[in-house]
């Protein structure tokens, strides 16, 4: 599957970056519906380590997070009711991807290399949110 993103920033006015403008500087949450909240956060936790507290707090790694916008017929994301979706970083790829293949998750065949940028492949969880899980070039 060919990837919809850039991966350069377009052109900005000047007067963006010099003004006194308050920014964002993070993250700080995503969140989603579920129809068994509990049993979403535990597939999260048991299949993709992500190991958040019992308030949802998750100290990640630092590392780049790529912002970036879909034209609204992609069919990068799966499924067309799915408006958002979220990317991993991951240290082995192929690991991941056997990891959750073992543990019966719905994970994607395909797997795509983009040179300087790093490897992709897909994984669904069980509310149907495909998620892209990228090893960094």
């Amino acid at each position: 599957m060919k990837r919809a993103m850039v991966w350069w920033q377009p052109a900005r006015s000047p007067s963006w970056q010099d003004s006194d403008m308050e920014r964002v500087f993070g993250i700080g949450g995503y969140f989603m519906r579920a129809a068994d909240p509990v049993a979403l956060g535990a597939w999260y936790r048991d299949c993709l380590g992500l190991d958040a507290d019992d308030n949802g707090l998750w100290r990640q790694e630092a590392g780049p997070t790529v912002f970036a916008t879909f034209e609204s017929e992609t069919d990068y994301f799966g499924s067309r009711a799915q408006h958002v979706m979220i990317n991993f970083r991951v240290r082995d790829l192929e690991a991941m991807l056997a990891q959750l293949r073992a543990k019966g998750a719905d994970v994607a065949a395909e797997t795509q290399d983009m040179e300087g940028v790093g490897r992709f492949g897909w994984v669904t969880d069980p509310e149907g949110n495909r998620i892209e899980l990228w090893q960094p070039a």
